[in-house]
């Protein structure tokens, strides 16, 4: 992964709301085995104190950042959490981590 991905990808999680929102799709996708390690906005937004306008914003940030990828299902918008990329940086650091 070049370091430009990397930057794109620490920028959109450097965001402390948009941070909060990509833990709880993670969170979700934990708890959701059941339903394929999914999220539905819907269903976290209450959890958040941030308005559905800025909620869009940052998920648009998150997918662009390829940190999750979305799926409209009719009127509700499902997350999942890009696993390969999160695996990809995982290693990258876990690289960095053992250099020192």
């Amino acid at each position: 992964m070049d370091t430009k991905k990397m930057a794109k990808i620490f920028k959109a999680l450097s965001n402390p709301n948009r941070l909060e929102l990509y833990l709880k799709i993670a969170e979700a996708h934990e708890a959701g085995f059941e339903t394929g390690g999914e999220c539905c906005v819907a269903d976290i937004i209450g959890c958040l104190n941030i308005g559905a306008p800025t909620i869009s914003h940052h998920i648009k940030e998150l997918t662009n950042a390829d940190l999750i990828t979305t799926e409209k299902r009719g009127k509700f918008l499902i997350c999942r959490i890009n696993e390969k990329l999160v695996a990809e940086v995982s290693k990258i650091l876990a690289l960095q981590h053992s250099s020192e």
